[in-house]
Order: structure tokens, then C-alpha cells, then sequence
């Protein structure tokens, strides 16, 4: 798989880039709030995590587009 990869939740409040198999960043909006969170897998369950969003698992997750997520990322200021 090529990386990043962009996910979204359907309702459009948290965006995910997946750097590789074992990190990620998400943009988690609350109103007009975007906060930023890295995640680095250490166990087992946070890499099945990754991976269910690289496959969209159970449709909890749908593909997203690097500029929505780059948009997001403009807003947080430094």
C-alpha cells in the first residue's frame, strides 16, 4: 500500500492521514474547534485499528481527499 492514505468517519467530524502501518494523524472537529492528534500503534489492537480504517471496515470509515484534510490542517493555528 502506497502511504498516506486519507480516511474519514461518515460524518465528516474526525479525518485521518495513516502515515504507515503503525501511525497516523487525525483532525478531530468540535464546531468550529480542529484539534490535532498523532497516534503511534504500541500494541496489537491500536494496529488492527489502522488497519480496519485502511480497509474501511463495517463502513465506519470512508475515503477522504488529502486537500480536505490539508484544509483542516491550515486551520490550526500554530
Amino acid at each position: 500500500m502506497k502511504f498516506p492514505v486519507y480516511r474519514k468517519y461518515p460524518n465528516n467530524h474526525s479525518f485521518f492521514k495513516i502515515l504507515d502501518n503503525d501511525h497516523f494523524i487525525e483532525f478531530k472537529l468540535t464546531g468550529q474547534r480542529v484539534e490535532k492528534h498523532l497516534f503511534e500503534a504500541k500494541i496489537l489492537p491500536d494496529r488492527n485499528f489502522i488497519q480496519d480504517m485502511l480497509s474501511m471496515h463495517n463502513g465506519h470509515w470512508v475515503e477522504a481527499t488529502k486537500e480536505a484534510f490539508e484544509q483542516l490542517e491550515a486551520r490550526i493555528k500554530p
